[in-house]
């Protein structure tokens, strides 16, 4: 079981139909399985930029429909061992347990696990590269 509180006019994919809640809070209790994510966990098109990104996006497309599964899975899982050769550590844990979910088909936990990942590769993406002194400044031994 599980319930959902939505904010007013907060939508939510449910097995593919989107619910755009109304003008009050609401609770809603979902009493079986489900493929359930709320608005604020997707990606728009647009948004697919960077590796983490795309692999993210997948796995939202194999979330909210389900007749594109079959084509991408194999996209996913592929983006996913890319990414596992990538980063470090504690990311790759993060990926290992995203490819893990994927093969469980269990999508939303997948993105979930993706979600650090993505933070984590924005956080990257802001860092300076190390600027190089021009050829003249270089000290020659």
């Amino acid at each position: 079981m599980l319930k959902l509180t939505l904010k007013p006019r907060e939508r939510v994919v449910v097995n593919g139909c989107v619910i755009r809640n109304g003008d009050r809070r609401q609770a809603l209790t979902v009493e079986n399985r489900a493929d359930i994510v709320r608005e604020s966990d997707l990606l728009k098109p647009e948004a697919q930029s960077t590796p983490v990104s795309k692999v993210y996006f997948l796995l939202q497309t194999a979330l909210i429909r389900p007749e594109t599964r079959d084509q991408v899975i194999t996209m996913i899982q592929q983006g996913l061992a890319e990414l596992a050769c990538c980063f470090g550590p504690e990311m790759r844990i993060r990926i290992m347990e995203a490819a893990n979910y994927v093969s469980m088909s269990d999508y939303y936990k997948a993105m979930s696990e993706l979600r650090g990942v993505l933070k984590y590769e924005a956080e990257l993406m802001q860092i300076s590269p190390i600027k190089r002194p021009p050829p003249q400044e270089m000290v020659h031994v």
